[in-house]
């Protein structure tokens, strides 16, 4: 389990960097909406509001206090949190963009203690107003000027605890919260909704801090674009542009060069702003699915391809992912037949490979009963009769099937799968010596 206090809107930090009555950020009253899937991209339509009122954090006092030298030691604290220089700081901070968090948001905090940055799992309340960076992350709280980073652990297993003042809020629900990764790229414009009027949403350009905020109307409907065809990163950028949200059923989120097969709802659909379009993705082999579902066969391929998706390169050059039986290695018939080395005749001495094992009725060329005398005995398979010695066979061709098949009929056994290769032609796969002239053995009575 992760550790995780909770940080509650409009309370106080016990060891901020900066004083909290400064004026620095200003947090507002948001309930926490649900996200699907939990795990956000961080240049998701919605993710994050504003306010056209107010300012909700004041960046240029912030820089002022980083760079003056009386808090050089304060400076470097903050910038190693982030992988800084502290020279870096200033052209850091014009990058960062001041929102209101929509959504419960998981992430790395630090506290400021002797000097130093102390790192701690923090669960930020709806409606903390927080910096973000150019691929959408949380990067500073702005009330106290505690630098944040992204959170890195697993989101169903935290153990959240309320403490000094900050009391569990309502609507809080720890299957709800959120946890944001980096967009694929750097974002130029990040779209908000207004906390205090949800009809109305604002194109803020990053490193912006309002003034310069596109107003629009969040009720307008948007058409879902198609999608099938293109990688899952292309799809993202079409449905962000649209002002609609990705949305994948699966664990974690796949490659963006996964090839997306189809979205639900459909091309064409109608939808608000902010409104989530569930992606499905190509299977390995090039075959379509939604994410989270298991195919009936055992064969090993399917429990790659969540991990492993097929990549532009190696994807179908048709837009529409093929039938299964274009690319599918041959399947089992049946679930329950062995595979690879569990296969009867692979290694037993005595076995033909490939082929079911002779039982104490069935001679090893399987043309009838067994002659008189050449029963199983010890249990080793009995050599077959000697050419021309009293059955009147003719002598088999040089070149003819292995031992124990005939001319016309193939071995009976398993079917090949696509996770061990068929033993080749004539060569046997098991550690008994394959024969090298007409078989030696004794005469039938």
């Amino acid at each position: 389990m992760f550790d995780v206090k909770a940080v509650a809107a409009g309370v106080a930090s016990r060891a901020p960097f900066l004083d909290e009555g400064s004026g620095l950020g200003r947090d507002a009253d948001v309930r926490s909406r649900p996200a699907h899937g939990g795990l956000q991209q961080g240049g998701t339509p919605g993710l994050y509001g504003g306010t056209g009122q107010r300012a909700v954090c004041d960046v240029e006092r912030l820089e002022r206090y980083l760079t003056d030298p009386r808090n050089d030691r304060t400076a470097r604290a903050w910038a190693k949190a982030l992988d800084l220089r502290t020279d870096g700081i200033p052209e850091y901070l014009d990058r960062l963009t001041p929102v209101l968090l929509r959504h419960d948001t998981l992430v790395k905090n630090h506290d400021h203690k002797k000097g130093k940055a102390v790192p701690f799992h923090a669960l930020l309340q709806a409606g903390i107003a927080v910096l973000v960076d150019e691929r959408g992350r949380p990067a500073v709280k702005c009330s106290c000027g505690n630098p944040l980073r992204s959170f890195e652990g697993d989101r169903s297993r935290i153990s959240v605890t309320f403490e000094d003042g900050n009391e569990k809020w309502k609507g809080y629900d720890r299957s709800e919260v959120v946890v944001v990764r980096p967009a694929p790229r750097k974002l130029e414009r990040i779209a908000l909704v207004d906390v205090e009027d949800p009809d109305r949403g604002m194109e803020r350009p990053v490193g912006t801090a309002g003034g310069d905020d596109s107003v629009f109307d969040t009720r307008e409907r948007r058409a879902v674009p198609s999608l099938a065809g293109t990688t899952f990163g292309e799809a993202g950028r079409r449905l962000a542009e649209r002002g609609l949200a990705v949305a994948y059923a699966g664990e974690g989120l796949p490659p963006d060069r996964a090839r997306v097969t189809a979205s639900d709802p459909a091309a064409g659909v109608e939808l608000r702003f902010g409104a989530y379009v569930t992606l499905s993705v190509a299977e390995d082999g090039g075959r379509g699915s939604a994410p989270g579902t298991k195919r009936p066969s055992p064969d090993a391929e399917s429990s790659r391809a969540a991990e492993d998706p097929r990549s532009p390169a190696s994807s179908p050059p048709s837009s529409t992912s093929p039938p299964a039986s274009a690319s599918s290695p041959p399947s089992p018939s049946s679930p329950s037949e062995p595979t690879g080395s569990e296969r009867p005749g692979t290694g037993a001495p005595g076995e033909t490979p490939g082929a079911t094992p002779p039982s104490s009725g069935t001679p090893p060329d399987g043309s009838g009963p067994p002659p008189p005398g050449t029963g199983p005995g010890t249990g080793a398979t009995p050599p077959p009769p000697r050419t021309g010695a009293g059955d009147g066979s003719p002598p088999p061709a040089a070149t003819g099937p292995p031992a124990g098949t005939t001319a016309s009929s193939p071995p009976a056994g398993d079917p090949v799968t696509g996770t061990a290769p068929p033993p080749a032609t004539g060569a046997p796969a098991s550690s008994a010596p394959a024969p090298t002239g007409p078989p030696a053995g004794t005469t039938p009575a």
